[in-house]
């Protein structure tokens, strides 16, 4: 199994797993969400990931949430789980449940806070490749999970038959266009910053994006990979702006990209619903810097105050 026997490819939205008030899964809103992005341009999803709050949901709601997608999403679009877990039983038996459950392919962390040797790594991916057959989607995103997948490394995994594509997230250009040379011919490579070199990873070879930004920003976090695969690039150039602008909201005036998503989402009339805890709520100064910044660049056209959903 390689890239040539996938279509995986195209803006695949990391999707919000929305909660009620209360901390409940609000599965509604979440089937929702993926049928609006689904309409404006997806080709697929990245569920139970880092922007899906994987890491606050117990095992039977990630399971929840897999069969909730596949049912909704019925074959029309590329369907990945997160599945990612320290143990690497635990990583079979939740990669085991998504492919029961109809998803493509899984999107797996390496094991996070100890610091590993690639051989270690290495070592834990061929153990799920070997106890499973869904194809995989590696997943570096160091900055939060502390384990990097250098370029050299996602070569030598790329070599275990049912690793098939690597979603890469350092968020440094150089990183990306070496680990995108070094795979391009075995896996499939996913852009995670899109809103930040979107543009350039396509010129360069990537099959798609994986961004948190299209939960919020739509139809433009979808066009902005559409525009710049059909060469339209005047068009590209003005996303990629947007979408640095966009980044530069979430991130600064200390918000936290995943509340501040919701809260985005919450300012749109869109369901991403609430964090869960270890999160909390955007707070209302912060809210207010997001309106702002939102219809600054477009996006908000009204200013009437929504109340976040129960």
């Amino acid at each position: 199994m390689n890239r040539g026997d996938l279509d995986w490819s195209g803006p695949m939205p990391a999707a919000v797993t929305p909660f009620h008030r209360d901390g409940s899964l609000d599965g509604r809103a979440f089937v929702e969400n993926l049928e609006a992005m689904l309409e404006a341009g997806a080709t697929g999803f990245i569920i139970g990931g880092c922007t899906g709050e994987f890491w606050a949901m117990t095992d039977e709601e990630r399971v929840e949430i897999f069969r909730l997608a596949a049912d909704a999403v019925g074959g029309r679009a590329t369907l990945i789980a997160g599945t990612s877990a320290i143990r690497v039983a635990d990583v079979i038996e939740l990669t085991r449940a998504a492919e029961a459950a109809g998803c493509d392919g899984a999107l797996i962390l390496p094991p996070w806070f100890v610091r590993l040797s690639d051989d270690e790594i290495a070592r834990h991916y061929a153990a799920v490749a070997e106890a499973v057959g869904l194809p995989i989607m590696l997943y570096s995103i160091p900055q939060f999970g502390n384990n990097a997948i250098s370029p050299e490394l996602a070569a030598r995994l790329s070599e275990i038959e049912t690793v098939v594509a690597i979603k890469e997230s350092a968020g440094d250009w150089v990183n990306f266009h070496r680990t995108l040379t070094a795979t391009k011919d075995a896996l499939r490579v996913f852009c995670g910053p899109s809103t930040v070199y979107g543009v350039p990873a396509v010129a360069a070879g990537a099959d798609g994006f994986v961004d948190c930004f299209p939960n919020v920003w739509r139809p433009g976090g979808l066009e902005l990979f559409h525009a710049a695969a059909a060469g339209h690039l005047a068009r590209a150039k003005q996303l990629q702006e947007l979408g640095l602008h966009l980044t530069e909201l979430f991130t600064t005036e200390g918000r936290n990209i995943y509340s501040a998503n919701k809260a985005a989402m919450a300012l749109l009339g869109l369901p991403g619903g609430h964090v869960r805890p270890p999160l909390s709520p955007t707070p209302p100064a912060s809210v207010e810097g997001l309106r702002a910044g939102l219809e600054r660049y477009g996006l908000l056209e009204q200013t009437t105050p929504q109340a976040m959903p129960a």
